[in-house]
């Protein structure tokens, strides 16, 4: 039988309680799950909201970031959040990936089929922690920048309006000269986008040495979302001012109905 497995004992710091787990697909092998992480306020006291945290390339669900983050939410905010590892990321592999190795293990295995199954796996990670009594999946968002837009966009395309609310950003309709054409997500990004429907926050590095600024700007034109907004700052592809992140936090917060 497929489902939930708890890894390890529960860890509570700062009055948030996390919890690893792999989620297992009927048939499957524990080691084979997609390994993620909990985030709950220490005491919640009632079913609280979830919040899905997809990472960058070269990151994972651990990452420092995601880390902030999840706590932020989960401590302040008083939300449930969850990160799974991308495809060729974390657990998923033995060890770390270049980028150039995965971009082209993507490329091989096809852009789609390999979008298709990160999205499967955040409907069934979603699916699997609504069963639980401390989450809420009847409200939900989602925040992911770079490769947590690869495949965010395309999820939240899919979930509709079960998101409440999107933060996505540092992509666009024009990948970098160096990714494999294989890759490439503007086909797929021009028949998602207009599909995403939820209020979103888009965030542009103005000096953006990857993604082109006109892409990015022609990416937030196709999002079909009826509320959304476009922040920008300045720097390069990896740099993320505190500032963005406290408006990421508050947009997620706000319409997600916390009391921060």
């Amino acid at each position: 039988m497929g489902g939930l497995r708890w890894v390890g004992e529960a860890v509570v710091e700062g009055g948030v309680t996390e919890r690893p787990f792999r989620l297992v697909q009927d048939g499957g092998r524990e080691a084979d799950g997609v390994p993620g992480i909990l985030w709950l306020p220490a005491a919640p006291g009632r079913p609280v909201p979830l919040v899905l945290l997809g990472h960058g390339g070269s990151g994972h669900k651990r990452a420092d970031r995601q880390l902030r983050l999840a706590r932020w939410f989960a401590g302040e905010a008083q939300l449930a959040v969850v990160a799974i590892d991308g495809p060729y990321h974390g657990e998923r592999v033995p060890e770390p990936v270049e980028s150039s190795d995965y971009q082209q293990r993507m490329a091989v295995a096809g852009v789609d089929q390999i979008t298709d199954g990160m999205v499967d796996d955040w409907l069934a990670t979603v699916d699997a922690l609504g069963e639980l009594d401390a989450v809420d999946a009847g409200r939900l968002a989602y925040v992911g920048l770079s490769m947590g837009t690869r495949f965010g966009l395309p999820l939240a395309a899919v979930m509709g309006s079960r998101l409440r609310c999107a933060v996505l950003g540092k992509y666009g309709m024009q990948q970098p000269s160096a990714m494999p054409a294989g890759v490439d997500m503007a086909p797929r990004f021009a028949r998602d986008a207009p599909r995403v429907t939820t209020p979103v926050l888009f965030h542009v590095q103005w000096d953006d040495e990857l993604f082109d600024r006109a892409g990015q700007f022609e990416l937030f034109d196709l999002l079909g979302s009826p509320e959304k907004q476009l922040m920008a700052f300045a720097g390069s592809h990896a740099t993320t001012p505190a500032e963005a992140i406290a408006h990421w936090r508050d947009f997620v917060a706000h319409h997600l109905g916390s009391a921060v």
